[in-house]
């Protein structure tokens, strides 16, 4: 007996100790107020597109003063350098490059109610604005009210303190920036609101219903509909709906508003659950404890040198605002002068925790608390047992904000991955950018898929996984926006899809992801497949140059210039392209010869001078080199450098672009903030650790910022990463060892479950780079060595057209292959005829080209070459557009007719001036019929010339007008289309001159009006 009461007994112990140690683990999170270090105004500015309203954690009121009702710096409805204010509304959109939402604005007013905004607006001093989690407050010049803003989830609040007033409103304004389709509001009572608003824009068609209360009655009120008063109506509909409530001498009124996309009722639940009662300071005491909540799940110290001693004698201004690049520079100050010393270590923990709020603006929740949501179908469904949001940035923030979650938010995670699909459920498809309840189809890729694959390889699994599986298949393999050429060629084709180059690497990418879940739910013949597919960025790739290059008429598209911004890539250049490989680095490597040639290539990237050249792309932002941090396509690029033999060029640029591309200024953001993806960048490279490629466990290793982060998981658990060298100023700091739970480690990357199983991370830094150190370091892996392809071979040629011979050659990328071809237009094989030196062409051909090795094949590579008439010359009088020439002086006689998709070239561009050209046929001719190509895309201000006319002469001199054709199609008509202007001549003639007129500049209703429209042709064919 005494020996079975010792063992209860240490049993007994050993349970104390265990609770203990539990509870003395739980203790150790000490929630700090991160919030009071979040600047709002962070992206205000410049070109980061965000909003400094209040907003709860991804809440789906983001209630924020509307300055700016068009523009692309408008596309969050607040921009910094304004000073003009139109009201209040309910949502808003955190960085994206496409204005919508604004919905629902309320604007406090005195006086006689006005309902045209450019009477009720207000000015607004930037000294009376302040903002921080979940509050936001002005004070409105016009009117001297004041005005404060808080949220809820579901809901917001707005608080007015007007002056001594016998009329003071508020207005309600439906018609507020979007094209409305339908909207209503109805007076319930005198201290209740409800209504509806149906709107256009970037989202087709978006449903908000709102229901609002006041902590006050209004004496009285005026519905306006088209901006007239109609009288003794307490409910209006229409498309320009607006109402006035009057309060009599109020002094503060409080307004609470909830909001949903399902109904009036709805949104009376959300507001009735989530802001029961008026008190302000409470809803606010409220958002602020959420944020900290989320904010706390990163708790970072230090991250720079303490604040400089200053001489008693010097007048000091202490701040936190400024770049903190370049710290302490009157660190040591004359006494008696006046100096500035900031506390750079609060700049970096502000700059830090304001993009770690930023990562939490969006997605947004779109379920009411009844779980009630619009889906994509347009119906309305309940989520069981799950939050549906909307608003995925998916091709942006797939690369770090999606990470981030998946690290640090599971549940949120689970939750996104069920939203997805259940829009696959009622739309057919994964989504792409879906926005309300519409999808957008904005972007390229179907990066749903890569955040689907990255949460279940790090044990998010609690949702269908073979059910995502078929959707992710069904997603890449329909016949959609280039993804029938890319599966058919190996490629996107530049011949007839835009953006080929870009969505060839995207869509490369996704099948990987794809490889790797049917390698988690083994399925082997699917992984095969897939893994194929992964390698298809191969088939862009140039070995002549180094670069991703379009493919265009089996070979690769020319003339090329890498720094240039064209159709062939979305929102960037060869330079921001040709990197974009991150799940086949090592082969990349292999390509380009070897580390150190793959090295030097980044280095170019880095340092170059050339600038960029093309359209004009305001997203291309944040340069260094041609390395764009202000997009997305580059942001994983630095980090390649692990890849080389010169790692601290990671620690060097990841250190740069902390330092020189983010501020605690409004216009901190090197680019557009994209709903979090931006801010995930810096959040993940401050704490030294990024993924490349979500799906791989592998995290690498870049330079820790902070003293030390702790980052507390949800299986309460914490990993904490610790750099003492962080306060090391002036310059760059390097690796110089590394301890993972206080042992030697000596890898690039860590794994995931290093960070999940919780424990300590340490690095020490220093001013240079430790060369010892970096030779024994193990690099990331990033490899494809299954099902390995055969690149397609590429055929050189001058043109596709030509007038006297021409000599061809076919190459490949891939070494000891055998290329085999015929010039019939039959498909080849190896009993084809194998090349071995250039063909001549001189007549009209097609040649198909394979590429084997070892009885593998590639796909099959194809040109047409054509034979012109040498006979016919074309002189331009107007010059084309250098960013629209369809390549060259004769584009407009080569042979070749465009299609509905201008992007892919053929389409020759004028501007402001009419197309004006001469054919001379050598000599006088029978002439039946002339006729030229147009194309219209209203959209794209592209607009058929309003006529043609057609004049002729024997002498190039003296023209007689033979013909005039009206075009058939009004500019209303949208969708993308071609017309052929054809006119019988029926005469002798040796010229023919061709005018087709401009339309001019765009119409009133047109989103661009006034903007000069283009004129785009592509063939002027004599018969």
């Amino acid at each position: 007996m005494p020996a079975i009461r010792s063992v209860f007994r240490n049993i007994s112990i050993l349970t104390l100790l265990l609770t203990a140690a539990l509870l003395a683990s739980a203790q150790k999170k000490k929630d700090k107020d991160y919030a009071q270090l979040v600047n709002p105004f962070i992206g205000t500015g410049g070109h980061g597109h965000t909003y400094p309203g209040a907003v709860a954690p991804f809440g789906m009121v983001q209630l924020s003063p509307d300055t700016r009702l068009d523009g692309w710096d408008g596309s969050s409805g607040y921009h910094y350098t304004d000073t003009v204010v139109y009201g209040f509304s309910h949502t808003h959109l955190s960085g994206t490059g496409i204005p919508d939402y604004c919905d629902i604005l309320f604007m406090p007013t005195t006086g006689e109610p006005q309902f045209k905004n450019t009477q009720y607006r207000s000015v607004f001093k930037k000294k009376n604005e302040s903002a921080s989690p979940g509050y936001y407050k002005t004070h409105l010049e016009k009117y001297n009210i004041d005005v404060e803003l808080t949220a809820a989830t579901r809901a917001g609040m707005h608080r007015y303190d007007y002056p001594s007033a016998d009329k003071a409103n508020i207005i309600i304004d439906l018609q507020h920036r979007d094209q409305v389709l339908d909207s209503w509001i109805e007076v319930v009572n005198d201290h209740e609101v409800r209504g509806f608003r149906r709107s256009k824009s970037w989202a087709q068609n978006q449903e908000v219903y709102f229901y609002a209360k006041f902590s006050k009655p209004f004496k009285t009120y005026g519905i306006a509909s088209n901006d007239v008063l109609q009288q003794g109506q307490s409910k209006a509909q229409g498309k320009n709906i607006k109402i006035y409530l009057q309060f009599d001498n109020p002094g503060e009124v409080i307004s609470k508003v909830g909001i949903s996309a399902v109904s009036a009722e709805g949104a009376l639940k959300n507001l009735d659950a989530e802001i029961p009662d008026f008190d302000f300071k409470k809803v606010q005491k409220t958002a602020k404890a959420a944020w900290n909540t989320e904010l706390n799940k990163i708790q970072v110290e230090g991250g720079a040198p303490p604040v400089p001693k200053v001489s008693p004698d010097d007048q000091v201004i202490n701040g936190v605002y400024g770049n903190y690049g370049n710290p302490y520079p009157n660190s040591r100050p004359s006494a008696g002068k006046k100096v500035a010393v900031l506390d750079y270590a609060k700049i970096k923990q502000s700059i830090f925790y304001t993009a770690l709020y930023h990562t939490m603006l969006a997605p947004n929740i779109y379920s009411d608390v009844d779980g009630q949501y619009r889906g994509l179908d347009q119906k309305v469904h309940t989520a069981q047992s799950f939050n549906y949001y909307t608003v995925f940035s998916l091709w942006d923030t797939f690369r770090a904000e999606n990470p981030l979650l998946t690290l640090i938010d599971k549940k949120r995670t689970l939750d996104f991955i069920k939203s997805f699909l259940a829009m696959y459920d009622q739309g057919g498809l994964l989504p792409i950018w879906p926005l309300a309840s519409t999808e957008t189809y904005c972007m390229i890729g179907n990066h749903s898929i890569p955040v689907i694959v990255d949460a279940y390889s790090k044990g998010i699994r609690d949702f269908d996984a073979e059910k995502a599986f078929t959707a992710m298949k069904s997603a890449v393999n329909r016949n959609q926006f280039g993804l029938d050429i890319y599966r058919k060629n190996g490629a996107v084709l530049a011949d007839a899809e835009d953006a080929s180059v870009s969505k060839t690497l995207e869509y490369a990418y996704d099948d990987w992801c794809i490889a790797q879940m049917a390698k988690m739910l083994n399925k082997p013949l699917d992984y095969a497949e897939y893994i194929k597919r992964a390698q298809y960025w191969k088939n862009v790739y140039n070995n002549q140059n180094g670069f991703m290059q379009a493919r265009s008429n089996g070979g690769f598209k020319i003339p090329f210039d890498p720094t240039e911004i064209n159709g062939d890539y979305t929102e960037g250049n060869s330079w921001q392209y040709s990197f974009l490989v991150p799940q086949d680095v090592e082969s990349l490597v292999t390509r380009m010869g070897s580390k150190d040639a793959f090295e030097a290539k980044l280095d170019e990237l880095f340092t170059t001078e050339s600038k960029l050249k093309g359209a004009d792309v305001p997203d291309v932002s944040g340069l260094i080199g041609q390395y764009a941090h202000g997009n997305e396509p580059s942001h994983h690029m630095a980090y390649l450098y692990n890849f080389t033999n010169s790692p601290d060029k990671t620690q060097l640029y990841i250190d740069r672009i902390l330092r020189e591309e983010y501020s605690n200024q409004p216009d901190g953001l090197a680019g557009n903030e994209d709903c979090g993806q931006m801010s995930a960048w810096y959040v993940m490279s401050s704490l030294g650790l990024y993924n490349i490629a979500p799906g791989q466990e592998q995290l690498q290793v870049g330079i820790p910022q902070f003293d030390k982060a702790d980052i507390y998981l949800e299986n309460g658990k914490k990993f904490s990463i610790i750099n003492t060298g962080a306060g090391i100023t002036k310059s760059n700091i390097y690796l110089q060892g590394m301890n993972l739970a206080k042992k030697a480690y000596n890898k690039l990357y860590l794994n995931y479950t290093d960070i999940a199983d919780g424990g300590e991370f340490e690095v020490f830094t220093g001013r240079l780079p430790n060369k010892m150190f970096i030779e024994e370091l193990e690099h990331p892996s990033s490899k494809i060595s299954d099902s390995l392809i055969v690149a397609n071979p590429y055929i050189i040629a001058p043109s596709k057209t030509f007038k006297e011979p021409i000599s061809i050659q076919i190459k490949s990328t891939d070494t000891d292959v055998k290329i085999y071809y015929t010039l019939d237009g039959s498909t080849p094989t190896v009993s084809s005829t194998l090349y071995n030196q250039p063909i001549n062409i001189a007549a009209n051909t097609t040649v198909k080209a394979i590429a084997i090795i070892n009885g593998k094949s590639s796909f099959v590579s194809e040109a047409n070459f054509i034979k012109l008439n040498a006979d016919i010359k074309l002189t331009l009088t107007n010059k084309y557009l250098p960013n629209y020439s369809a390549g060259g002086d004769d584009a407009l006689i080569n042979g070749l007719h465009g299609t509905a998709n201008w992007h892919v070239g053929n389409w020759q561009g004028y501007q402001g001036k009419d197309l004006e050209a001469v054919i001379d046929m050598g000599q006088i001719k029978p002439v039946k019929q002339i006729s030229i190509g147009t194309l219209q895309d209203t959209n794209s201000w592209i607009i058929f010339p309003k006529y043609v006319q057609y004049f002729t002469s024997t002498d190039g001199k003296n023209y007689k007008l033979a013909a005039t054709v009206n075009t058939k199609t009004d500019i209303k008509d949208t969708k993308p289309q071609t017309q052929e202007f054809a006119a019988p001549l029926n005469v002798n003639t040796r010229y023919i001159k061709i005018i087709a007129k401009q339309y001019g500049p765009l119409p009133d209703w047109h989103e661009s009006k006034g903007n000069q429209s283009y004129i785009f042709a592509d063939e002027i064919t004599v018969e």
